[in-house]
């Protein structure tokens, strides 16, 4: 069976393509929320982060050849930004990291 075949690859990558969606609609209001949202929001841009780098590492390690390739696809369009996937992680928990210490500044 293939990579894409499982059904848990498949329901894990509509979930997460799903909280990402729906958290990006949601943060274009981040600045009318109160210290509690903004906190939640963030809590939650962490935990869908760490399960998007979770389903990358399940490409990453799979044998499956479009598994590869969908991990390649990725490399390949980052590298037109110049990073990799790495960066590109290590870059979202900055941004995270400096959304919590603008918000412990506004106690």
């Amino acid at each position: 069976m293939g990579f894409f075949d499982s059904e848990v690859v498949q329901q894990e990558a509509k979930q997460l393509f799903e909280d990402y969606q729906s958290l990006m609609k949601l943060g274009g209001d981040y600045g009318k929320f109160d210290r509690e949202g903004k906190k939640i929001y963030i809590q939650q841009m962490e935990e869908m982060m760490e399960r998007y780098r979770i389903f990358m590492k399940r490409f990453e390690l799979s044998d499956d050849f479009m598994a590869q390739m969908t991990v390649q696809q990725l490399k390949t369009q980052l590298s037109q930004f110049g990073i990799t996937p790495q960066q590109m992680f290590a870059q979202m928990n900055i941004t995270l990291e400096r959304m919590k210490a603008e918000l412990e500044k506004q106690n």
